[in-house]
């Protein structure tokens, strides 16, 4: 199993396999590999002959894929078949993903020099792993997992991405940006294009950056479970929306809010057995300013109320793995359950 640098690596290096597996929590990041290496293999003018590309949600049976990979391709030496949000190659295992995931675990070995097969999958949490279906694939092709990016190699992507704009960015306000982000590229090239257009021809300065991106994720977990503690429904509603519009998906989201009241039960447990606010910091392990917030916002929870607000979490983390319901919508009743428990 190799990371998407040693991937970026490899193909520009022109050392090109014909069948990658790709999974990883960020699709935009997964993608523009894929984009560099259809760039590397097909030529701009027979793209649309030669990309062919299949939905994984959709396919009930791999014969269209193995069909499209046997076929010629047109003018060119090779073709490029993807399908992309291949679930079956997750956990769950029902007989149609079970089925497809066989089918493609059968092929792999057969793939004709003529065609190069990519089949990625998207992590649903920040907590899921490679599955025991794409570390057995590891032994047969390219499994590709797309890790974050953080610190100089995260900067010089981003700094790239200002520099296709023709913006430059110092470099102070680069790690600046680069900190108040998540780690994912389609959120970071939207905040890119909304900082290029906020300061037009003038270069970039820390108080542009700190209007455009004033909270970090942290923060808006705070806000949120603040307005659950005061029961403003509608505000909290609205917070979670504006999470959702970032870029975090309802997952994240949960696991954020679910951590936040583990948090907070410590720190009520804590203040009932009298301990110190810095007896507390220390039994936590988190710097001094975030248990202030933690204890000032355990103010507005009995003991017993932040136990059954852990209860709810479970109940719909549990909910969300199994249900077809939209996630949104299981998130606003996991928020209005919290402030009715």
């Amino acid at each position: 199993m190799i990371n998407l640098s040693a991937f970026e690596d490899k193909i520009k290096k022109g050392i090109i396999d014909n069948c990658y597996i790709f999974c990883g929590l960020d699709e935009e990041m997964i993608k523009d590999k894929i984009k560099l290496l259809q760039k590397k293999v097909l030529s701009e003018n027979f793209m649309d002959l030669n990309l062919v590309r299949f939905d994984g949600d959709t396919l009930t049976s791999f014969d269209p894929v193995i069909n499209a990979c046997e076929t010629l391709p047109f003018m060119e030496e090779r073709k490029i078949v993807v399908v992309y949000r291949g679930n079956f190659l997750g956990d769950k295992d029902d007989g149609g993903k079970k089925t497809l995931y066989n089918e493609l675990n059968n092929y792999i070995k057969s793939i004709p020099t003529t065609c190069i097969l990519i089949v990625y999958y998207v992590f649903k949490d920040k907590r899921e792993k490679p599955s025991s279906k794409i570390y057995a694939l590891d032994k047969k092709t390219i499994v590709v997992k797309g890790d974050k990016i953080y610190g100089r190699e995260l900067e010089s992507k981003v700094k790239n991405i200002f520099a296709k704009k023709d913006k430059d960015i110092g470099n102070v306000e680069l790690k600046l940006f680069c900190s108040l982000l998540p780690t994912d590229m389609g959120i970071i090239e939207n905040e890119i294009e909304k900082l290029c257009c906020y300061v037009l021809d003038r270069e970039i300065k820390k108080e542009d950056i700190y209007a455009l991106l004033n909270k970090k994720e942290d923060d808006d977990i705070f806000d949120l479970v603040d307005l659950i503690g005061d029961k403003k429904v509608k505000e909290a509603i609205n917070s979670l929306n504006e999470l959702m519009y970032k870029g975090d998906k309802a997952n994240e989201i949960l696991f954020m809010v679910e951590r936040q009241f583990k948090l907070l039960y410590k720190v009520k447990y804590s203040l009932e057995r009298r301990m110190s606010r810095e007896e507390i910091c220390g039994e936590i392990k988190l710097p001094s300013f975030i248990c202030e917030k933690l204890i000032n916002q355990s103010n507005k929870f009995t003991l017993s109320k932040l136990l059954r607000a852990l209860e709810i979490c479970l109940h719909w983390e549990k909910t969300m793995k199994s249900s077809s319901l939209d996630k949104k919508i299981q998130m606003e009743l996991l928020i209005i359950e919290t402030m009715t428990a």
